[in-house]
């Protein structure tokens, strides 16, 4: 048996600053690597079986290997078939950590993890980096610990002990639509006495009850509510789709830079997550879905994606729990459509890696784009020229670095983002995936 490769799970300290030139067209075809939601859940949930569980295509950004390897710390072993397949043997979890589990930059690793950790038998230590241990936890510990859940922390945040209890299932109503507030309570409803209900405002994206399903849970859903009872999952092989959110970045390049034809394949166009596509339409893209299909219960197509004339738009309301990580790159596409785009009720933005509101508002505006910060989003007006020559910060977050690149292609002047490392976070492929289209 191989073991724990960390080929991908470890970001370089070395700072990688890069230059980004103006592109003249992006054409040709790719495919986008795995979903990275779908492959925290399939490595975390393969846990839970006590079986064998194949994972297929799976992310091999830094986030995902930290899940990978707190899996292993529970008691899993992991064989490497070959770059695309893995299996999980979860014969002999879940048993108690030697060391302290380290969730490197991930929220979902953390408040996923949270909510398995909180009703076994035994305590652990949890820990992240430095931008992950200014984020806030208390949106899964306070739900958790009405369950029973017993927590040792500072302010609601990394690092924390998770002390082993039993819980009993609850009603939650989430105050707002957070598919990770939602699958950690899942979660620990799998090991809750009597059952578990967590009702949204709005819809969030849906993998963990797809693959609940799929794995055989005791799970219902009704509209925004969602209720679980005490579960075993059965081992079940998984296939992870391209992730959409990594595909945002293509196809909004396409969107916006002259002569551009591309078509991205394996794209995982799942309702919950696919309010990218509704804006894109919306702000009158030229985009096709192609070869539409089912797999392992996702719904994937291709994606054709041409050069665009855009306008403006509002995006509001139920949509943003569909398309919360795709508003950076978003607001680049709208510095070059036709009017005034308004985007609302996207305050959970400022609780990410880096507060993405200011740190767009502040990026964009230092290319040349006219754009305003609210409390809960951005006002953006276009078409706008952007201008470049200069230095652009990431502030140690993989989707600002990789929306101002997205930027960088079309400015008039070369810009450099500084520490574009963090890309690797989430995307060690995108720049090979870019330079296969220029």
């Amino acid at each position: 048996m191989k073991p724990f490769a960390n080929k991908y799970n470890l970001l370089s300290n070395k700072n990688m600053d890069i230059k980004v030139e103006k592109s003249n067209g992006l054409t040709g075809t790719i495919e986008i690597p795995a979903d990275k939601s779908i492959t925290h859940r399939a490595f975390m949930f393969a846990a839970l079986t006590k079986g064998r569980v194949k994972v297929t295509n799976y992310s091999k950004g830094a986030d995902c290997m930290s899940t990978l390897k707190i899996v292993q710390q529970l008691g899993c072993s992991v064989e490497f078939l070959n770059e695309k397949e893995l299996i999980i043997d979860a014969t002999n979890a879940l048993k108690e950590p030697t060391e302290a589990l380290d969730c490197g930059n991930s929220g979902t690793t953390t408040r996923l993890m949270l909510g398995i950790l909180a009703g076994q038998d035994f305590d652990c230590k949890m820990h992240g980096d430095e931008s992950l241990s200014k984020r806030p936890m208390k949106r899964v510990i306070s739900p958790l610990e009405q369950m029973g859940a017993n927590f040792a922390h500072n302010d609601f945040k990394l690092p924390l002990t998770v002390k082993g209890a039993h819980l009993k299932g609850i009603k939650y109503n989430s105050p707002l639509a957070s598919a990770q507030v939602k699958s950690c309570l899942l979660l620990a409803g799998l090991f809750a006495e009597g059952t578990t209900s967590i009702t949204e405002p709005y819809k969030s994206r849906n993998h963990t009850e797809l693959m609940f399903e799929y794995m055989g849970a005791d799970i219902n859903v009704d509209g925004n509510t969602v209720n679980i009872n005490k579960s075993q999952l059965s081992p079940c092989d998984i296939t992870v789709c391209g992730d959409i959110s990594s595909a945002a970045f293509f196809m909004i390049a396409a969107a916006i830079i002259p002569n551009s034809n591309i078509i991205i394949k394996n794209v995982g166009i799942n309702e919950t997550r696919a309010g990218i596509i509704e804006v894109l339409k919306d702000m009158n893209a030229n985009i096709a879905l192609l070869n539409e299909r089912i797999i392992s219960g996702e719904k994937v197509a291709d994606i054709q994606v041409k050069y665009s004339n855009l306008k403006a738009t509002t995006i509001e309301g139920e949509i943003i729990p569909r398309l919360i990580d795709e508003i950076p790159i978003i607001a680049v596409a709208a510095t070059q459509a036709e009017g005034t785009t308004v985007i609302k009720d996207a305050q959970d933005l400022r609780n990410k890696e880096a507060d993405r509101i200011t740190a767009v508002k502040v990026e964009l505006e230092k290319l040349g784009a006219n754009i305003e910060e609210t409390p809960d989003g951005l006002i953006i007006q276009g078409k706008t020229e952007l201008t470049g020559d200069c230095e652009i910060e990431c502030y140690h977050d993989h989707r600002i670095a990789m929306s101002t690149y997205v930027a960088g292609l079309i400015c008039k002047k070369p810009i450099k983002i500084n520490e574009f490392q963090w890309v690797n976070i989430s995307f060690p492929e995108f720049l090979d995936l870019i330079n296969e289209l220029k």
